[in-house]
């Protein structure tokens, strides 16, 4: 899924033609997505089930 989505925001950022400014405002969006204390949490989580799956 979530390469699925990185596939998706990268293919419309290289084929649209909305220019450098729409560009800038989607790297804004991802990177306060990115950093929001809610997904960093969902992301420690996700990762210990992985590291506990692993062994």
């Amino acid at each position: 899924m979530k390469a699925f989505l990185l596939g998706a925001a990268v293919g419309y950022v290289l084929g649209a033609r909305a220019g450098r400014e729409r560009y800038d405002q989607l790297v804004r969006a991802y990177r306060r997505l990115k950093d929001h204390p809610a997904v960093q949490g969902f992301a420690g989580v996700v990762r210990a089930k992985l590291g506990d799956a692993a062994e």
